[in-house]
């Protein structure tokens, strides 16, 4: 099976690279989302949940069975290890599961979406082009505790945790303006769509 073009696409918590994914999708590129795949790696029933649940004991399950991800997210804050023990568990099979979706997809280019991929630096070899989304920090802060509840502490924490707007920007082949609308956003993204397409369809020798 022929390597698919990937681009991957990534953004700070709050940049809106869940929405600019969509939009990418929209116009018909094949998305990979590494967050909905952990999301169902960790749902009731998920391939990870044995593994979770014989690390961290029952105390981060739901009722049902999933990740409790909040408990999660608390013990992770406080405990380095606890965080390196739940990526250990995840990022393996995230990671085949991109693979797989990756090669399977039928689609002119791959739309990866990767939340951390700056910091983990082995999915920067997976993709030919790295599409950063960005919007000023102020604007991440607003729009995370308008839509989770968390206070602007909480959130400061977790943009903390990533990789800082100006790494992002530097590691970057192109870059969605998100400081604007959402029509602003979807303008930028149909012309880096007709770019993408150009690329495969050279890197396929169309």
């Amino acid at each position: 099976m022929p390597q698919a073009f990937v681009v991957g696409l990534t953004g700070g918590i709050g940049s809106g690279k869940s929405a600019a994914a969509d939009m990418f999708a929209d116009l018909g590129a094949a998305l990979v989302d590494t967050d909905r795949i952990a999301h169902a790696l960790t749902g009731p029933g998920g391939a990870a949940m044995t593994a979770i649940r014989a690390a961290f004991g029952n105390g981060v399950l739901t009722e049902d069975g999933a990740l409790n991800r909040a408990a999660m997210r608390a013990l992770a804050f406080e405990s380095h290890d606890a965080r390196k023990r739940l990526e250990g568990i995840l990022h393996p099979m995230i990671r085949q599961e991109s693979e797989r979706q990756c090669l399977a997809a039928s689609a002119p280019y791959v739309i990866l979406a990767v939340p951390l991929l700056i910091e983990s630096g082995t999915y920067r070899e997976r993709v030919q082009r790295l599409c950063v989304v960005d919007c000023p920090e102020a604007m991440q802060v607003v729009r995370v505790m308008q839509r989770s509840g968390l206070e602007e502490s909480q959130v400061r924490a977790i943009m903390a945790a990533q990789a800082s707007r100006a790494e992002r920007l530097a590691a970057a082949d192109d870059i969605l303006d998100n400081g604007g609308t959402l029509d602003a956003l979807r303008e930028q993204v149909s012309g880096l769509h007709r770019h993408y397409l150009a690329l495969a369809a050279t890197a396929k020798g169309l």
